[in-house]
């Protein structure tokens, strides 16, 4: 099978299946990127730059468009010139993000596409006005309608579409919702799984914590209020008051992924140092950064409670993994977890905007771990039975490239 990928940030939601394919004798796999480090075996990597910048001053509603059309011109420059070397794939896949999956239909006709959709956005329902505030001004209607632009003219390109959740699935048209497939990409529970001998050492200090000890872990790609991080930050006091021995692994970086930064130009790390100032017991607090994944599963696998805290937006890989490597989840109770924790049954749900709910869960977990014991094992069991990759995931990857080929025939 010949098979073309498509994901600026290589290889993205791809990783697994990408690397299956490679590996199987008989595929010729291209994948279309902006990333020119990573590699994967049997995978033929080729590069992509937008053309140039945006129009300095362009409309802000169009600023994603036009990027996304650029995107799109130069991805379909390289599929030109995969076509012209002879390279005919039999189905194709591709992120619609970021616009680059737009005109491969101009490429290819006659291949079908299936297209990874994300997140369509919401002016109710979702993550715009979850946040308690002033009322939303009502240019954020019509923002929120145009930044679907790209979303509508991919779902008219692609004949399939995958979601990873039934709730961001949700968020689609109906009209076009038969096009969706809820299949998620997966996770290997062979490697994100509990280890009763797993230790980690904090960077910088001469301290290694086990299961033995008492940990607090918040994983986030970035520290910031779409993943709840004001919110953990302000239980911190409380927490670290009444659990005089507990200490708290904060992964993540300073940058902002979702939402607005901070017109100040401070980081949201820094922000919450500032406001909490002598309230916090730094050094039991340890901002690990971005971590290499080995570490990462470490820290999971150490874990006596993890807190994971969301806007009602596209759910975390993390929180799947934690619940695989058996953590105790203290989750918010917004839809994308709801999906997968139940309260009281593999799971801890709270109110994300709740300082007092978030910090009492935790320490009625830090005060008698065994007594939420069975939390971890429903946890991992939940990841085994909906969420494996061997098992579940990566098969039902793979027959939805059937299914689209075939149909193609």
């Amino acid at each position: 099978m010949k098979v073309l990928f498509v994901h600026q940030n290589f290889p993205g939601q791809y990783l697994h299946l990408a690397r299956h394919l490679g590996a199987t004798p008989g595929n010729e796999v291209a994948f279309i990127t902006q990333r020119t480090d990573a590699n994967l075996p049997g995978v033929h990597k080729f590069v992509y730059k937008p053309q140039r910048e945006i129009t300095p001053g362009v409309h802000h509603y169009l600023q994603e468009t036009e990027a996304g059309v650029l995107n799109a011109q130069n991805v379909a420059r390289v599929a030109l010139s995969l076509k012209e070397s002879g390279f005919v794939p039999d189905v194709m896949l591709a992120h619609n993000g970021w616009g680059e999956l737009w005109y491969l239909k101009e490429v290819f006709p006659d291949t079908p596409l299936i297209g990874y959709f994300e997140f369509f956005y919401r002016l109710k329902g979702a993550d715009v006005g979850f946040e308690p505030g002033p009322p939303l001004i009502f240019d954020t209607g019509p923002r929120l309608r145009t930044k679907n632009f790209g979303n509508l003219l991919a779902l008219d390109a692609a004949e399939y579409g995958q979601c990873p959740t039934q709730w961001q699935k949700s968020l689609y048209p109906k009209e076009y919702q038969h096009k969706l497939h809820v299949v998620h990409e997966g996770i290997d529970t062979q490697i994100a799984a509990p280890n009763s001998a797993a230790r980690f050492s904090i960077p910088g200090t001469d301290i290694e914590l086990s299961l033995d000890d008492e940990v607090v872990t918040y994983v986030a790609r970035n520290l910031e209020p779409y993943r709840g991080f004001p919110s953990f930050m302000r239980s911190l006091p409380a927490i670290l008051s009444q659990r005089p021995k507990a200490r708290v692994l904060i992964v993540g970086g300073d940058d902002t992924s979702y939402g607005p930064k901070l017109s100040t130009g401070q980081s949201f790390r820094e922000q919450m140092l500032q406001e909490l100032g002598n309230t916090l017991d730094l050094s039991r607090i340890h901002f690990l950064g971005k971590v290499p994944y080995s570490a990462f599963i470490r820290i999971l696998q150490i874990s006596t409670v993890h807190v994971y805290l969301t806007y009602p937006f596209v759910l975390s890989w993390s929180m799947l993994e934690a619940m695989s490597a058996g953590c105790i989840i203290v989750g918010s109770s917004t839809q994308p977890v709801q999906e997968v924790i139940t309260d009281g049954e593999n799971g801890l749900l709270v109110n994300i905007f709740s300082i007092g709910e978030i910090a009492q869960r935790v320490v009625d977990v830090l005060k008698d771990r065994k007594a939420f014991d069975y939390l971890r094992h429903n946890a991992r069991q939940t990841i085994l039975e909906k969420y494996d990759l061997q098992t579940i995931c990566l098969p039902a990857q793979l027959e939805l490239l059937k299914m689209a080929s075939e149909k193609s025939e």
